[in-house]
């Protein structure tokens, strides 16, 4: 601020101005206390003022308060005379409505009486219904001897009207309605009396008007002559008689009282007791016509007191619903049925429901009305026994005969492929549960529905039995079948009809378990389970296309026998393929075509996968069988190999199926891929055989090498050093196995639950007989891209070779 000397000079003016400055703020704050003083006093003066203002507020209140009730007082004072008189008019007003009141009630018992005494009934009802409303304005004063009196006067008086209205109604039905004209007029106006007595006056006459309509029914079917169940039909047409009969004498009944209907309440109470009595103490067991007979009549007598008082509910058509099981229909027959059914269906519910509004409900049960399904019938449920065994007899005699009559032959132009047996046996199944639906839906149906599970087990039972017997080969040994099985062009046809017929009750049997656990009675219905069925059929559809295989591999026999017949060891040159290729295009070319036209695209593929699994490790096995390989047999081999492999991957376009193409040919690579490697370890040279053996064959055996030496034709002085050295370095390489670099997947094709398993190759030549058949099996084996290259790099000597055909498969 002062830099320098000179400037020093103004410090005398800064501090005057700054002196000036204090001086100014000094002033400031002195006129602010003063201010603050000054406002202080003039609040304690305005608190002062307010105190004051409440004070007076007070004061006055206190004086409003004390002149209010000093007017309260004073208009208390002045009311009180008031109030008492009010009190005063109000009793006199009760007293005297009570005593006119009481007036009317003691001259109402007294008229009352007198028209109890002549039958007055419709006076009386009238009479009684006011006398009921004066006795509830007086009940607060029961205990008044004079309310008392009357009271017990009026029950006397009920009572003579009841026994009066009991008499009376005693003469109904003894034919004296005709003879007294007036007498249903009396009666009917008698009803209105016992609508106003109390509501057990009613139930009881109407409880002793059935049981009187019943007594003639009792004495006569408790009769020798018709207490027999051949005439239980009667039973149910005498009601319905008396029914008919008495219509319109039994209108003097008012319509809230279902006379009609309790009346057959009490008859099917009664009817099933004597039913059931006749059913215990028969001696012999019933004939099932006349059981059926029986339930059956009364089954419809309860569907129509079901439908005449139960309000008509429509139910359900059971008889369609089971005809729809295992229809094989196009899908617009299938939508037109469906369309149908629900027309069906919706105009029987608009039909109802003016059944409801027009006529029925004046004999409609109360609240929702009685269940009469079951009310009789249901008896007869543990006495149904002859009828199941009658119905599985004539179910298994049907079987028997259908499939006696079987042609095992499909017509031309049939779209399915079924057999005849296998829709005429579910066709009988139908009527069979048709008939049982309608007269029962309990323990009987389910009864019967294991005799459907032991039909359809008897019939796959037969359906096994047809299948060819015995068996060769790879799938043979799996399986543990012994023997051959030749089959005919028309036995491949009967085997593929088999697996369809067996499809096709599979798919039904499962169908027909869902319908019968819609019909049968909840209780029973977690027991319905076609499973057990369901296997069987997978069962034999398993059999089926495993003797399939089996009659296919049979065929080849001759074709393998000539392979090992052929002179491998002094062919000259390298030609087109073998005659047993040939002849094994041949036995394909003839039965492919047709199996893939009969068999659906699913049993086709698993077919196909098994052919493949047991031709491609037998042909690998029968390259052992055969003697010592020259160069030149060698390469005329894997030509053959190579053509074996072409043919089989040709065959799902001989059967026009080539959805399964792309696994499936996967699946036949690998197989076939390991004949290919066992080949071109045969053909490489002597000095690096057994690497090359070691790097397409990481898993392979001493005894297997040792048998591709014999093949290659060394002598056992030679075939030892090479063992020896094979030996000393062990079986496989250290590079990554071949088999875990080239192994694909096993195509999983959608098959039968009971698959075969366990395949293995028949290597019985060998020495180690169980490790070829182990390696020949295995599914998933095959020569891989690393293999290859390092059997190229392994024989590069080849490459001096001019020979078209192995230097080709080199290249490959």
């Amino acid at each position: 601020m002062f830099p320098t000397e000179a400037s020093l000079s103004g410090v005398e003016p800064l501090m005057q101005k700054i002196h000036g400055e204090i001086r100014r703020v000094d002033a400031s704050i002195l006129s602010a206390v003063r201010q603050q003083s000054n406002s202080g006093t003039k609040a304690k003066e305005d608190l002062a003022d307010a105190t004051r203002a409440v004070e007076e507020l007070s004061y006055k209140i206190q004086e409003i308060k004390s002149k209010a009730e000093q007017s309260e007082a004073m208009v208390q004072e002045i009311c009180r005379d008031i109030k008492k008189l009010d009190f005063a008019k109000k009793n006199i007003t009760t007293t005297i409505t009570a005593l006119h009141r009481l007036t009317m009630l003691v001259s109402a018992v007294e008229q009352l009486q007198v028209m109890a005494s002549k039958r007055q009934y419709k006076e009386a009802a009238a009479q009684l219904e006011a006398v009921n409303q004066l006795c509830n304005h007086f009940e607060a004063y029961r205990d008044v001897p004079k309310i008392m009196e009357l009271r017990e006067k009026l029950n006397n008086i009920k009572q003579v009207l009841k026994s009066h209205v009991f008499s009376d109604f005693s003469s109904l039905g003894t034919g004296k309605e005709t003879e007294e004209t007036n007498l249903l007029q009396q009666l009917s106006d008698s009803c209105l009396v016992v609508d106003a007595l109390e509501s057990s006056v009613r139930e009881e006459l109407v409880n002793n008007f059935c049981s009187r309509e019943l007594t003639s029914y009792e004495q006569i079917f408790e009769g020798a002559e018709l207490a027999k169940l051949d005439k239980t039909e009667r039973r149910y047409a005498w009601i319905k008689r008396r029914i008919r009969t008495n219509e319109e004498i039994w209108k003097i009944f008012p319509a809230s009282w279902h006379v009609p209907y309790r009346l057959c309440i009490q008859f099917c109470k009664k009817t099933r007791k004597q039913v059931e009595s006749i059913l215990v103490n028969m001696k012999e067991k019933p004939e099932v016509a006349t059981l059926l007979l029986a339930l059956q009549r009364t089954v419809e007598f309860e569907k129509e007191l079901e439908k005449k008082f139960g309000g008509d509910v429509p139910t359900s058509d059971v008889g369609d619903d089971i005809e729809e099981i295992g229809t094989w229909e196009n899908n617009s027959q299938n939508i037109s049925k469906i369309r149908k059914k629900y027309e069906k269906k919706f105009a029987a519910g608009q039909e109802s429901g003016e059944n409801e509004k027009t006529g029925n409900k004046d004999l409609s049960a109360p609240g929702a009305g009685f269940n009469f399904r079951g009310i009789i019938s249901s008896c007869f449920e543990p006495h149904l026994t002859p009828y199941i065994e009658l119905e599985e007899k004539t179910l298994m005699e049907r079987l028997e005969k259908v499939v006696l009559e079987e042609t095992w032959d499909i017509e031309d132009g049939s779209q399915n492929n079924v057999l005849h047996s296998s829709t005429q046996l579910f066709s009988d199944i139908k009527k069979s549960l048709k008939r049982c639906s309608v007269l029962t839906k309990n323990q009987t149906l389910f009864n019967l529905f294991k005799v459907f599970q032991r039909v359809l087990k008897a019939y796959a039972t037969k359906l096994f039995l047809k299948l060819p017997k015995g068996g060769t080969g790879i799938v043979a040994a799996a399986t543990g079948m012994d023997g051959q099985i030749k089959v005919s062009d028309r036995d491949e046809r009967v085997i593929c009809y088999i697996v369809n017929s067996a499809e096709y009750c599979h798919k039904t049997s499962g169908e027909l378990a869902e319908k019968v656990s819609e019909i049968i009675d909840p209780h029973y219905a977690e027991g319905v389970d076609m499973s057990e069925v369901q296997d069987e059929f997978s069962a034999v559809i398993t059999k089926s296309l495993v003797t399939l295989v089996l009659g296919i591999e049979t065929k080849f026999d001759n074709e393998m026998l000539a392979m090992t017949r052929v002179p491998w060891g002094t062919l000259d040159s390298v030609g087109d393929q073998s005659g047993y290729v040939n002849g094994i295009n041949t036995i394909l070319s003839g039965s492919i075509p047709v199996l893939g036209n009969l068999l659906t695209p699913v049993y086709f593929q698993f077919f196909l996968d098994k052919l493949a699994s047991s031709l491609g490790p037998r042909f690998y096995a029968n390259i052992f069988r055969c003697k010592q390989l020259s160069e030149t047999g060698a390469q005329q081999m894997l030509l053959d190999t190579q053509a074996m492999k072409t043919i089989l991957l040709e065959i799902p376009s001989l059967a026009r199926q080539t959805s399964t193409a792309a696994s499936y040919s996967k699946f036949v690579s690998r197989e076939m891929s390991r004949a290919e490697a066992l080949l071109k370890v045969i053909l490489s040279p002597i000095d690096s055989v057994a690497d090359t053996y070691r790097a397409l064959f990481p898993e392979g055996t001493p005894m297997e090498f040792q048998r591709i030496l014999e093949l290659k034709g060394l002598k056992k002085a030679d075939q030892q050093s090479i063992l020896d050295d094979f030996n000393k370095h062990g079986p496989g390489l250290t590079q990554p196995s071949v088999s875990a670099v080239m192994r694909q997947p096993v195509p999983t094709t959608p098959a039968p639950p009971m698959a075969i398993t366990n395949q293995a190759t028949a290597a019985g030549f060998i020495a180690n007989s169980e490790d070829v058949l182990t390696r020949a099996a295995a599914l998933g084996r095959g020569a891989a891209t690393t293999g290859f290259k390092k059997f190229i790099a392994l024989t590069e000597a080849a490459k001096d070779r001019k020979d078209g055909p192995l230097r080709r498969l080199f290249n490959a």
